[in-house]
């Protein structure tokens, strides 16, 4: 066997190993802007004269947690799609 061929292989798997973990981040955000969302629409049945407050500390919140989730994502694109050309090319 060929030891381009059998690098090609590990580089491409380990691409895919990469993005598959990368795009698991989006679990994270997912669930913390859940609990977010409950927790605020929570406060505002307490505390509806604090609605305003509250919907703008949410969407401050969500915002934050959500960059984590968008930087796994484009992580993973980039793994997939840039990469692999970039490891075959200098194969």
């Amino acid at each position: 066997m060929d030891l381009t061929v059998l690098a090609k292989g590990i580089a491409l798997a380990g691409c895919g190993i990469g993005a598959g973990l990368a795009l698991i981040a989006g679990i994270g955000p997912g669930i913390g802007e859940g609990m977010a969302a409950a927790k605020a629409v929570e406060s505002i049945a307490r505390q509806p004269e604090a609605s305003g407050e509250i919907r703008s500390t949410l969407i401050l919140g969500v915002a934050l947690a959500e960059t984590t989730g968008i930087y796994g994502f484009v992580t993973g694109l980039l793994l997939i799609f840039v990469a692999p050309n970039l490891f075959l090319g200098q194969l």
